[in-house]
């Protein structure tokens, strides 16, 4: 897979960024801040459109491909969406091509970004998860890492984002299954996701 334009784009556009957004970078467990290693299912909130660039700054050190709707890809700015390796999803009609993808790229040891509350988010609080994360990381057997996006209120706030703890679904399904099963994962992953919330807005302006 060809990054060339990917790399080009997130140096011009970051550089100025990191003047502009100054990033606050904190770790739920300040004691354990290692560097995301292999393949990982990177997930957050969504409350507006530079979400993805924010989220670069999160893991600057790592290439990411990340989850956007198809609506994107048949837009006129299609061509950018696919230059920097997006992986198109229909929202209201998950197909097997596309969990395929996500599922291939976390094996390949790639890291994906998603946005699990489906939609841009533009209240205070988080919207509940959606399941399918759960199923793509426990085909893949890979972790999720939940991160918080903190909201700037003012142009000249800094950028805060909190960083979880890796997720294995595995585990915390106990073994099991199915729907319900998933299901139970993604509300533990959006109570981790609270948790990190409250982290970042404890973290002064």
């Amino acid at each position: 897979m060809n990054y060339l334009f990917y790399d080009f784009v997130k140096i011009t556009a970051g550089l100025p960024g990191l003047l502009a957004f100054r990033p606050k970078l904190l770790y739920h467990d300040p004691g354990k801040r290692e560097r995301i290693r292999g393949g990982a299912l990177l997930i957050a909130n969504h409350f507006g459109f530079f979400d993805p660039i924010y989220l670069q700054y999160a893991v600057w050190y790592r290439r990411m491909r990340f989850v956007c709707l198809q609506s994107f890809f048949d837009s006129r700015a299609g061509w950018l969406f696919e230059a920097v390796h997006c992986i198109p999803i229909n929202r209201d009609n998950i197909g097997m091509d596309s969990i395929r993808t996500i599922i291939d790229s976390l094996k390949e040891e790639k890291l994906v970004a998603m946005f699990p509350e489906g939609h841009v988010n533009e209240n205070t609080g988080i919207d509940p998860f959606k399941s399918g994360m759960v199923l793509m990381a426990m085909q893949s057997d890979k972790p999720i890492i939940p991160v918080y996006i903190r909201p700037r209120k003012h142009w000249y706030e800094r950028l805060v984002l909190v960083i979880g703890e890796k997720v294995n679904v595995k585990e915390v399904s106990a073994g099991k299954t199915g729907m319900a099963a998933m299901e139970e994962v993604a509300a533990i992953l959006k109570e981790k996701e609270e948790e990190l919330k409250i982290q970042a807005e404890e973290w002064k302006r």
